[in-house]
């Protein structure tokens, strides 16, 4: 197809420049053509390109972005507006998005890129992709052309037409050959066919993190079948060889990211985030810490399990995401009882033990510090809190879990904690019920009151449970 002339007029669109002409599609700036009729937005149109001689991939692709992009919603992705009909001109009208690829990023950039920036961008990337996988979908084309990052350092997806929504037929897996996406990024459960993991959008984060922060790309650009598959046993070099100074915790995120098996990965892409925006908090194993390459012993055993593998698909997107919470316990830091202490622990032992996988962050709140306090008073301060919860967790069996712990200041406990969770994805909060002055709650909200009305997720208020005054009594 050739290019649209500024000045078409499109069912009711007034069509302008040309902003993209690639090898799957062109794009073009659109407006209404009725001169009365105001924009919510800045919009792009995309038409697919249907050229003899392009494969038939543009038009399921196409087929799958209709499909997809008009039920997805959220900062992360481009409103819809409207669609042609594939059997006159297909076209697709979205919201244009203001801001710069990662791809022109990377571009524009010599060598690596800062560490605090490749963190910004990947915990960016990270919930993006989180807010897609709670609707179901799976990105499955992700790469820095197809992630545009806001002035505000959120990022939004573009390009679904590789994409697949649990509860809608999956037409490239139908009609398509096996391995569908972008060589440099693919997956390796995608290379032998299997769709629908979230996790192969973690692997595709995880080339992302590699070269921005090497320059390199983990697994080259196969161009064959049999290239493609090496990913299924064999693992990048360190990056840590490549670039000596990059933290030990960014490594130790990146090949997680990258491990062959999804199992091996993070569980979810809330997860990844809160690795990217707390590396303080990053365990950091033997895979952070090597600077040597893998021998070909291990890569020859790997082969042969890879050989015999039969990869299964994750759970459905968003149960995924349920079976591996973020919980975040608040723990009080002063005017608590030991009932009420014991009892969150109980809340939270039950809240973790039929979920393997899921993360532990352990909160209290204390109150902003003076503003004449020394420095190093205020570093006492906390790490005297910190000490407090990792003491009030020790009973816990965190085997399985990681866990972390915070100490925010704040003079709005509520306020804080309820910042806390919807900046990390937190999946349950777990915090004591104020049972004192019930009547004074029906006039003034109590910080459980707070939260429980306004938290993006499920919020568990626990009484205590342990009558510790009659326990007292029998040991008499």
């Amino acid at each position: 197809m050739k290019l649209l002339e500024p000045g078409t007029v499109l069912d009711g669109f007034l069509v302008g420049e040309c902003l993209h002409a690639g090898g799957m599609a062109h794009i073009y700036r659109v407006g209404y053509a009725d001169e009365g009729r105001a924009e919510p937005f800045p919009m792009a149109m995309k038409i697919p390109r249907m050229t003899a001689g392009d494969g038939a991939e543009n038009i399921v692709s196409f087929e799958v972005e209709v499909q997809i992009q008009p039920v997805l919603r959220g900062p992360h992705v481009p409103r819809f507006v409207a669609a042609g009909d594939l059997q006159v001109l297909p076209y697709i009208v979205m919201e244009y998005i203001e801001g710069d690829t990662l791809q022109h990023l990377l571009d524009s950039t010599p060598g690596p890129l800062p560490l605090e920036q490749i963190r910004a961008v990947g915990a960016a990337m990270a919930r993006a992709v989180h807010s897609l996988h709670r609707q179901n979908v799976c990105h499955l084309d992700l790469k820095p052309a197809n992630v545009v990052l806001r002035a505000d350092g959120e990022a939004v997806l573009l390009d679904f037409g590789l994409s697949c929504h649990a509860q809608y037929p999956d037409l490239l897996a139908e009609e398509m050959r096996k391995a569908v996406g972008s060589p440099v990024w693919i997956a390796p459960e995608q290379v032998v066919g299997v769709r629908g993991d979230p996790r192969s959008d973690l692997f595709a984060i995880g080339v992302m993190l590699y070269e921005m922060a090497t320059r390199e790309l983990p697994f080259g650009d196969p161009q064959t079948a049999g290239g493609l598959r090496q990913r299924l046993w064999v693992d990048p070099m360190p990056p840590r060889k490549l670039q000596p100074q990059l933290p030990a915790w960014l490594q130790e995120v990146t090949l997680r990211c990258l491990a062959p098996e999804a199992a091996q990965r993070y569980p979810s892409a809330a997860h990844l985030a809160f690795d990217l925006s707390h590396p303080d908090h990053v365990v950091v194993t033997q895979r952070g810490e090597r600077t040597t390459a893998t021998g070909f012993g291990e890569h020859f055993r790997r082969w042969l399990r890879a050989a015999g593998m039969h990869y299964q698909p994750s759970p459905l997107p968003q149960e995924q995401i349920q079976e591996v919470p973020i919980v975040m316990v608040a723990v009080p830091h002063r005017d608590v009882t030991d009932a009420t202490l014991y009892s969150l622990r109980q809340a939270v032992q039950r809240s973790l033990g039929t979920r393997p996988g899921a993360r532990l962050a352990c909160v209290t709140v204390i109150p902003p510090t003076s503003g004449t306090d020394e420095a190093s008073s205020e570093t006492q301060l906390h790490r005297q809190h910190l000490g407090m919860l990792q003491q009030w967790a020790k009973p816990l069996d965190l085997a399985g879990h990681q866990t972390s712990y915070h100490v925010l200041e704040s003079g709005d406990v509520a306020h804080a904690l309820l910042r806390y969770a919807e900046g990390n994805h937190v999946s349950i909060i777990v915090m004591g019920a104020a049972t004192h002055g019930l009547q004074m709650q029906r006039l003034i909200a109590t910080v459980p009151i707070k939260v429980a009305m306004d938290a993006p997720c499920t919020v568990l208020l626990v009484k205590q449970t342990l009558p510790f005054g009659q326990l007292a009594g029998m040991d008499a």
